[in-house]
């Protein structure tokens, strides 16, 4: 078999699932009961779809430039770029307004700092939209987490626990609602049936504008390495 699956995730689900992420890998959800030999039939029926996936992938990887954690650099804040300036006198490490500050002797550890910000503004700016959502839906969730995945931007877990990369914070505020709607929406339906669509359209109408966005534009929300 010439494809490799990067990640095999198996759960109660009924059927097979595959995905093809921003950085180019493919993770197949599965049933319990499915064997790895029809998993791999499978995808050699979907071969040439799976090739012309991972392709457009890896083609946008090669021409992102990585950002460098250095002043004048490019950072995404909320879709809008900011240009990192080191500043002699902050009352914080990082500071947004016009620019996205960083403190001169927090600049020899600005990738930490950076990330702390980041992460903390994501569950701030998070918390506060599911919050009003949720109030909009009259949906209960139990928790908010904020994890480090690189391309699932959201995840609804069986335990009613909302789920959100921190990466998520630098798209666009519409994108942002559109991942918490998604993930909202999976408290009554826990798949992508139509019915769960037509959940997710009555909160946001035109949410496949979002969901186009990600698609198309996921791979502006890497993290330099």
């Amino acid at each position: 078999m010439s494809i490799k699956i990067d990640q095999l995730i198996r759960s109660h689900r009924k059927t097979i699932g595959l995905q093809i992420t921003n950085d180019a890998r493919l993770i197949v959800r599965a049933p319990h009961f499915a064997s790895e030999d029809y998993i791999y039939k499978l995808i050699h029926r979907k071969e040439s779809w799976i090739k012309a996936k991972l392709d457009h992938f890896k083609e946008q990887q090669s021409s992102v430039r990585l950002r460098k954690f250095i002043p004048g650099e490019e950072f995404l804040f909320l879709g809008q770029s900011y240009p990192l300036v080191a500043v002699e006198d902050l009352p914080k490490a990082v500071v947004l307004d016009n620019s996205l500050k960083i403190a001169q002797v927090a600049l020899s550890n600005a990738r930490d700092h950076l990330e702390y910000w980041y992460k903390t503004q994501a569950l701030e700016h998070i918390t506060q939209r599911v919050a009003y959502y949720a109030k909009v839906t009259g949906l209960r969730f139990k928790s908010i987490k904020i994890n480090n995945a690189a391309t699932r931007w959201g995840s609804c877990g069986h335990q009613e626990t909302l789920n959100f990369t921190w990466r998520l914070i630098m798209a666009p505020v519409r994108v942002v609602d559109y991942v918490i709607v998604h993930e909202l929406m999976h408290l009554k339906q826990m798949n992508h049936s139509s019915k769960f669509w037509a959940e997710v359209a009555k909160v946001m109408p035109d949410y496949k504008q979002d969901e186009r966005w990600l698609k198309k534009n996921g791979h502006l929300l890497v993290w330099p390495q």
